[in-house]
C-alpha cells in the first residue's frame, strides 16, 4: 500500500497569439477572477489533449485497454461487426443494434442525435459483441434477439457493465479509470475520477485582440481582379496560463485494477503529457506549441490545495514574476499550515521553489512522481 494519498502537479505555460479554447460564439473562452477576467482553457480541453496526444509519453505507450467515447457503438462497432460475421439477417442485426443503444443510451437511445457520448472500454465493446454473437446463434428473429440483448442489462444478470466493472476495473479502460466515467443507463457502472484537472487560467488580465484577415483567390487575382474573396475575423490571445492537476493515488490503483506498477507508469507519462502537451484549435494559423517553463510536483497524504490564489490579484504576465508570486504563496501556505508535502520542480529560469528538491530535468520530476505511487518519498 502507497503511502502518498495525493499527487499534486502544479504548472505555468505561456502561449503567444493563440486561440487554445474557443467557446460557443468562436472566441476565447474566459474567466472572471480576482475582479479581472482571464483567459481560460477548459479542463475538458487539457484532458482530451492529453489522451490523444502522440508521442513517446502518450497513453497508447501504457499498453493497457483505452476506452472509446462515442455515441455509436452499437452501429458502428458491434453492429459492424455481427454484419461481418454473416450470422443473422439485417433486421435481426437492426434490432439488436436497437437494444444495445436503447440500454446503453438510455431510453432515447433510439435517436442518435438524442444520446450522450459514451465512454466505453474496449474490453466492454468486445465482451457485449461476444455476447451478442452467441445470442444469435441460438435465436432466431429480431424480437426474441431484442428480448435477449435487455436481458443482458437487468440488475439480476451477471453480464451488465456493473458486473464487468466488479470483475475487472480496467474493463471500462484507461480513460475511464483516470479520467472517470458516468453511465446514466447503469449508474452502478459509473467510475470516480483519479485524475482531476482544474481549468487552467491566465496568471494576468486577459490580452485578446480581434484579428482581421482577408482570403485571396488566386485565379481571379492572376485575371487581374483586385479584392478579396472573402473577410474573416476571429479573435486570438496571448497568455501566460497556471494549471493545477491532482492524482488520488489509491483510486487510481483502485482503477487500475489494484496494478501500482501500471499507476506509476501512468503518472509518470502524465507529468510529461501535461508539461509538453499543448491544447489548441487553429493548429495551422497559429502553431500554439510550448513547454511549461515552471513545473511543481508535491506527494503527500493530506487534502490537496490549489495555488491559483497566488494570481488572485493579476501579475506580470513573465515567468519570473509569476514564479515569484507563487513562492511567496507557498512561503505563507507553509508558515500558516506547515509543509506536509515532499516536493520537486523544474524552472527553465534555474528559481527555487520553497520546500522543494530542485531545480530538476523533466524526466527526473516524471521519475519523482512516480516512485511516489510506491511510497518511496516520504513526507516532509
Amino acid at each position: 500500500m502507497t503511502d502518498t494519498r495525493f499527487i499534486q502537479i502544479h504548472s505555468l505555460q505561456s502561449f503567444p497569439a493563440a486561440l487554445l479554447n474557443r467557446d460557443d460564439s468562436g472566441l476565447a473562452k474566459r474567466l472572471p477572477f480576482g475582479g479581472a477576467m482571464r483567459t481560460r482553457v477548459s479542463s475538458q480541453c487539457l484532458k482530451r489533449h492529453w489522451r490523444v496526444a502522440e508521442d513517446e509519453w502518450s497513453l497508447d505507450k501504457l499498453d493497457a485497454p483505452r476506452s472509446v467515447r462515442s455515441r455509436v457503438v452499437p452501429e458502428t462497432r458491434i453492429g459492424a461487426a455481427l454484419r461481418e460475421g454473416g450470422i443473422a439477417d439485417e433486421e435481426t442485426v437492426e434490432a439488436v443494434v436497437t437494444a444495445f443503444a436503447r440500454n446503453l443510451y438510455g431510453k432515447d437511445g433510439k435517436d442518435v442525435k438524442s444520446r450522450q457520448a459514451l465512454l466505453l472500454g474496449e474490453p466492454e465493446i468486445a465482451y457485449l459483441t461476444r455476447r451478442a454473437r452467441d445470442i444469435l446463434a441460438e435465436i432466431d428473429g429480431p424480437k426474441a434477439a431484442g428480448e435477449a440483448i435487455d436481458a443482458l442489462f437487468k440488475k439480476d444478470e451477471k453480464a451488465n457493465l456493473k458486473a464487468l466493472l466488479a470483475a475487472n476495473r480496467l474493463n471500462a479502460g484507461l480513460e475511464a479509470a483516470l479520467f472517470g466515467r458516468m453511465v446514466t443507463s447503469d449508474p452502478e457502472a459509473n467510475t470516480d475520477a483519479a485524475i482531476h484537472v482544474a481549468h487552467a487560467f491566465t496568471v494576468h488580465a486577459e490580452e485578446t485582440e480581434s484579428d482581421y484577415f482577408t482570403v485571396v483567390d488566386d485565379l481571379t487575382r492572376a485575371a487581374g481582379e483586385t479584392g478579396a474573396a472573402g473577410i474573416f475575423d476571429t479573435e486570438l490571445a496571448s497568455g501566460l496560463y497556471y494549471v493545477y492537476v491532482v492524482v488520488d493515488v489509491p483510486r487510481l490503483i483502485e482503477n487500475l485494477g489494484g496494478d501500482d506498477t501500471l499507476a506509476g507508469r501512468v503518472v509518470e507519462h502524465l507529468v510529461h503529457l501535461i508539461a509538453t502537451v499543448s491544447p489548441g484549435a487553429k493548429l495551422g494559423s497559429t502553431a500554439p506549441y510550448a513547454f511549461a517553463e515552471l513545473m511543481l510536483v508535491e506527494t503527500g497524504r493530506r487534502q490537496p490545495r490549489t495555488l491559483a490564489n497566488a494570481f488572485r490579484r493579476p501579475v506580470a504576465p513573465q515567468i519570473p514574476i509569476a514564479t515569484d508570486e507563487l513562492n511567496d504563496y507557498l512561503k505563507r501556505l507553509d508558515d500558516t499550515y506547515g509543509c506536509a508535502e515532499s516536493r520537486q520542480h523544474l524552472s527553465t529560469e534555474g528559481r527555487a521553489l520553497a520546500g522543494s528538491e530542485g531545480p530538476v530535468n523533466l524526466d527526473s520530476l516524471a521519475l519523482f512522481a512516480r516512485d511516489a505511487v510506491h511510497g518511496e518519498h516520504p513526507e516532509a
